[in-house]
This record gives structure tokens, C-alpha cells and sequence, in this order.
């Protein structure tokens, strides 16, 4: 068995990217398995609705309030987020999220498998 390498990477201070639904993403330790970033969305921001060609996602809150909007089509729901919660995203369903508190909110999420690159978000219609 070929030995992996010891990762460690803390959350970077200024974000690496913008996400296709506009957030800053500040990407996270990864493995062949899986990958992991940090999201932020800034008071009052409303991410744009999007939803994922191949991967499930797995989100942390870790700070801040919000509210996500999930749908797979037949089944709609709004999630209030707050530090604590957990939430899946699954392939081809369509999620948007915005933040109603005063502070930025900050998750964390782990996309399995590793999250692909470009073309893997496509915009659909959103709640908000």
C-alpha cells in the first residue's frame, strides 16, 4: 500500500476563489476521495442557484445565519442555518443560499469525489 502524504492546511486568510454561485471559496485539505473549502457569503449576499453535474456535497455551518433553498424537483425545502447544522446536496439538485445575519456566513464543505473544475455547477432557477 502506497503511503499518502500527511496534509494539513488552515483556513487561508483571503479567499483563493469566487464560486460559480459567488461566494469566497478558500480552499481546504483534500484527498483522492474527497475535497474540502471553506464558503463564506457576506451580509445580505444571495449566492446564485445552482446545482451539481456529478458530485454530493456535505455542508457545515460554522458561523453565521442563513437560509438554504434545496430542490430536487419533486421535493422543495428552506433550511435555516446556523452554527451547528449539517446539510447534504446531492447530484442535479438545484440549491441557492444567502445570509440574513449581521456576520458573514461560514461553512464548510466536502464535495465526494474530488470536486471536478469548471463545469461542474450549472445555474438553475432559484427561490431568491
Amino acid at each position: 500500500m502506497a503511503v499518502q502524504p500527511l496534509i494539513t492546511v488552515p483556513v487561508p486568510e483571503r479567499p483563493d476563489l469566487i464560486a460559480f454561485d459567488g461566494s469566497e471559496v478558500r480552499i481546504l485539505a483534500h484527498s483522492p476521495r474527497g475535497t474540502m473549502a471553506h464558503f463564506t457569503l457576506q451580509p445580505g449576499q444571495v449566492s446564485k442557484a445552482i446545482a451539481h453535474r456529478t458530485i454530493d456535497e456535505i455542508w457545515f455551518v460554522v458561523s453565521g445565519a442563513g437560509e438554504m433553498w434545496r430542490s430536487d424537483g419533486v421535493t422543495e425545502e428552506v433550511t435555516e442555518l446556523r452554527p451547528g447544522v449539517s446539510l447534504t446536496l446531492m447530484p442535479g439538485m438545484g440549491f441557492q443560499f444567502r445570509c440574513t445575519g449581521p456576520e458573514p456566513l461560514r461553512t464548510v464543505g466536502v464535495a465526494m469525489p474530488p470536486w471536478p473544475g469548471d463545469g461542474e455547477a450549472e445555474y438553475v432557477e432559484g427561490r431568491w
